[in-house]
């Protein structure tokens, strides 16, 4: 007899992503596909003593069961964290901790969707949202985007005739996959559309601190005066993603219901991570560490789009983000971001084909690719390789 499975099983398909960064994990291919920091900024040493000093110190306490909240010591810092580095009022008690901040997602789904319901997102958006969502059987409706982030009277335009919709899920700094910052001006005028309609809002921020222009600008959560947004963090892009830690940050209210969802996931995200994390954030320099963080992905973003403005075709465009990990290569019309693709694999070089970020709207004009992984020559030589695959393409 057959296995059957779940309907919503006919709605999840293996992560394009994921499968491609099986095809790229060989060593002759240059990758820009995944989205990986650096390693060799791994703080390695520092871990193995506070890990080391830590099981000595509470090593039968950290190997057992925990709160499904998450470790008291280590949700205040982060809720210091918020207030320091993001200006943003948070409180200990309204933080869970959670398996990633990809965990969140899942969690928001489970929280907030019946089939049918409508997510609203930006245009292009996160593959990995748009995959966690998609297992709740949701309706996807893309808010027309431009470079200065969400247009806001599209939204408006959107919810005035749209019913069911449950909530907005956005990256307003450094988006995945554009590298796109929205505006002071356009998260001001979201949130007032906001909270006409009182639509909750998740705001995903992994790239907040990674900032290498200017000045952090303010997060939605810093404008919310109504409780309805809620704020995801995550340690994987400034420590590491090893470690598999992130947390929500919103209303009691509503942040209590994510703890009784993860309680029936997984009871708590763990507990020795937890801890590892909270004893280098007590003894050793996070922000430190950042900054080095900074310095290389400064460099290596300068170097890469140093290295398009000098080997792409001029019709080909590209962004220049303030920050994050991603830009986002348009290919002008005529020319197959897929052709594209099969012809850079020819080449041993990689990134992602933009449509896998539009629920809706496929395109077959766009590329996202990351610069925080691969070294300056792979970098040179990647580049070189992608022109002459889009030139052959043209």
């Amino acid at each position: 007899m057959a296995v059957k499975f779940a309907k919503r099983m006919e709605r999840m398909q293996a992560s394009e992503i994921r499968e491609l960064l099986k095809l790229t994990a060989q060593p002759d291919i240059i990758s820009f596909a995944g989205g990986l920091p650096a390693p060799e900024l791994f703080p390695i040493e520092d871990i193995a003593k506070v890990s080391h000093d830590l099981v000595l110190k509470e090593g039968r306490q950290l190997l057992q069961y925990a709160t499904t909240e998450g470790r008291p010591t280590l949700r205040a810092k982060i809720a210091k964290r918020m207030q320091e580095k993001y200006h943003t009022p948070a409180k200990a008690e309204d933080i869970l901790i959670t398996t990633g901040s990809q965990q969140c997602l899942d969690f928001a789904g489970k929280l907030f969707l019946d089939p049918g319901d409508v997510v609203l997102c930006e245009s292009p958006s996160y593959l990995g949202a748009i995959n966690a969502f998609n297992a709740y059987e949701p309706v996807f409706k893309e808010v027309p985007t431009d470079k200065d982030g969400i247009i806001p009277e599209e939204l408006d335009k959107i919810l005035a005739s749209t019913p069911r919709c449950k909530f907005i899920y956005v990256i307003p700094e450094f988006q995945n996959p554009t590298g796109i910052s929205w505006t002071i001006e356009r998260r001001k005028k979201f949130m007032e559309v906001i909270n006409k309609y009182e639509l909750p809002v998740l705001e995903d921020d992994p790239y907040g601190e990674l900032r290498y222009d200017g000045t952090m600008s303010p997060t939605l959560k810093s404008m919310d005066t109504k409780g309805l947004v809620m704020f995801l963090g995550t340690f994987s892009k400034i420590f590491c993603p090893g470690l598999r830690l992130g947390w929500i940050a919103g209303k009691h209210e509503i942040v209590q219901e994510f703890v009784k969802i993860k309680q029936s996931a997984d009871l708590h995200t763990s507990n020795f991570d937890q801890g590892v994390a909270d004893a280098y954030m007590e003894n050793c320099d996070l922000d430190a560490h950042v900054k080095e963080i900074i310095a290389l992905y400064r460099h290596r973003r300068d170097l890469i789009l140093e290295c398009m403005a000098k080997e792409f075709p001029k019709n080909v465009e590209f962004t220049h983000p303030q920050g994050g990990l991603f830009l986002w290569v348009t290919l002008p019309k005529g020319c197959s971001a897929k052709a594209v693709f099969a012809k850079c694999i020819e080449m041993k070089v990689a990134a992602v084909i933009g449509d896998a970020f539009y629920p809706n709207g496929k395109t077959d004009r766009s590329l996202r690719v990351n610069f925080s992984n691969m070294p300056d020559d792979r970098i040179k030589e990647g580049i070189a390789r992608m022109a002459k695959a889009i030139k052959e393409c043209l």
